[in-house]
């Protein structure tokens, strides 16, 4: 397939999900968000048309689905199931049991789109991540995603990591779970280095890199890891 092709192929899918999820939408709209013109947005339309997509055009408004069009399952990448599942964190903090519901709840069916891989590594780690409210200060981490991979995956990292005195070392840990504290984002991994369970902040991981091979899950939940240690 072209490289054209495979860029078409995949906004004509993003146009599809922005049909999804907003009642009605625009030529503008859609050409300003994918960067391209607003005749290759109409032509896009006709081909979903094409394809069977029923498509309504309201004139002078814009584009909407047909009411009960069901569009199949959306296909989530592995790292924004993952960021789903963060956010999914955050929203629990909430003190409205409204919200709360609703957002579970929204999850949950998101989940349920899933293959079973992937939804077997999202359980996972919502079961590996704790999240703590922090009004005063700022987290500072560009590696969460990646960490998640990791996590999931149970691949190795190699990191290059400052302790408080600014002490620098090279170590390759086994990532176990992400807890958020009042002052920052943390991981808990294995060091290999050490030999046992440590707490690494994210903001003094000063380089990250994950492995090839993998790991031997260790077998206990965040819990028992609290309970033991």
């Amino acid at each position: 397939m072209k490289d054209n092709d495979t860029k078409r192929l995949s906004r004509l899918t993003a146009i599809l999900i922005q049909l999804q999820t907003k009642r009605l939408i625009t030529a503008p709209n859609l050409a300003e968000k994918f960067g391209v013109s607003v005749r290759t947005i109409y032509r896009d339309i006709r081909a979903l048309e094409q394809a069977g997509v029923p498509i309504l055009t309201e004139e002078g408004k814009g584009y909407s689905l047909m009411e009960g069009y069901k569009i199949p399952p959306i296909m989530f990448s592995e790292s924004q199931a993952n960021a789903l599942i963060l956010a999914e964190q955050l929203v629990l903090k909430n003190k409205d049991a409204s919200f709360i519901k609703d957002y579970t709840e929204a999850v949950d069916k998101i989940k349920a789109v899933l293959r079973q891989a992937e939804k077997d590594k999202a359980n996972l780690l919502a079961e590996r991540t704790r999240f703590d409210q922090n009004l005063n200060r700022e987290r500072n981490s560009d590696n969460i995603s990646q960490i998640q991979q990791a996590l999931t995956n149970f691949q190795p990292i190699a990191i290059d990591y400052t302790n408080e005195q600014g002490s620098s070392t090279r170590r390759i840990i086994e990532p176990f779970a992400l807890l958020s504290t009042n002052e920052n984002w943390l991981l808990v991994a294995w060091c290999r280095l050490r030999e046992t369970f440590r707490y690494f902040r994210l903001d003094r991981i000063k380089k990250l890199e994950i492995l090839s091979d993998t790991f031997e899950p260790h077998k206990m939940t965040l819990q028992e890891y609290f309970d033991k240690y």
